[in-house]
């Protein structure tokens, strides 16, 4: 499928991204952007910012659309991690940090732990910064999502990714109701933290569907939710059914307004911590 020209992203030169690439990589540190294949990598990078992946770079789940590696992993964490987190970050001058990770449920917390210690860092590191969190699922483990929520994160991220119906292709090793069940639990539990969550379009679903993940994500207590177009990252990921038109990503954006949610993101381009500091001044 051709991609229309709302789609093509203006390259960005590699000398704008010098500075955090080579920041990154002399901290031993991996960002989610260059193993997602995030469209937004150049664009994000030459204004100084990214978007920290730790527990590793392999992921222990394969979900059709991401391409971040996936196998198994050792069970091994680096406890030095969360420190070098936040030196770069201090390093970057970052006003708003975004974490996540790969998922690994081979840990018995999932890493939990390590989300936790992160924070702890940066707020050691960057008082003033607000700090985002975007996780896994934790298998739904209480204990787990407690210990990231108990941090303190400013904003606690967790994706939806697509509507309930596409789960079985989408993502084979979550359940809708599991992830639904973790929104609820930190915003009901948590309401000092903004509860944040977002999904792809373009993979089949209908507006009815997408209206219905809206409400449900609602009713779990989102206040922030991001909306994207899928990309397929290669021929051996799911692929795209439509690529929507700018004009239904607003029409989604108003949608999800008009049903309660304080802030609806939504574009061709947008993804769970594209220009996330400037959202959440807005919520």
């Amino acid at each position: 499928m051709i991609k229309p020209d709302w789609l093509k992203k203006p390259s960005t030169p590699l000398v704008s991204t010098a500075d955090v690439r080579v920041r990154i990589t002399r901290a031993g540190l991996t960002t989610v952007c260059r193993s997602a294949r995030c469209p937004n990598m150049g664009e994000c990078y030459s204004r100084g910012t990214a978007t920290f992946m730790i527990l590793g770079d392999l992921c222990s789940r394969s979900c059709g659309f991401c391409a971040v590696p996936h196998g198994k992993q050792a069970g091994v964490v680096d406890p030095g991690e969360p420190e070098r987190v936040a030196d770069a970050a201090k390093a970057m001058e970052l006003g708003h940090v975004v974490v996540t990770s790969v998922t690994r449920d081979d840990l018995p917390d999932g890493g939990a732990g390590t989300f936790a210690n992160t924070i702890h860092a940066l707020r050691c590191a960057l008082p003033a910064a607000t700090v985002e969190v975007l996780t896994p699922d934790f298998k739904g483990d209480y204990f787990a999502i407690d210990t990231v929520a108990a941090a303190g994160p400013d904003v606690y991220n967790h994706n939806m990714e697509t509507v309930r119906e596409f789960y079985g292709a989408v993502r084979p090793q979550a359940k809708y109701d599991r992830s639904l069940d973790f929104l609820s639990r930190v915003s009901t539990r948590y309401p000092e933290v903004t509860v944040k969550s977002g999904f792809m379009v373009g993979l089949g679903e209908s507006k009815s569907q997408v209206v219905q993940l809206l409400k449900d994500m609602r009713k779990a207590g989102c206040r922030m939710v991001t909306i994207g177009q899928y990309l397929r990252p290669t021929k051996e990921h799911l692929p795209v059914v439509e690529y929507l038109r700018p004009e239904v990503f607003h029409e989604y954006a108003r949608l999800g307004e008009d049903i309660g949610i304080e802030k609806v993101f939504a574009g061709p381009f947008v993804r769970s911590s594209y220009r996330a500091g400037e959202v959440f001044n807005k919520c």
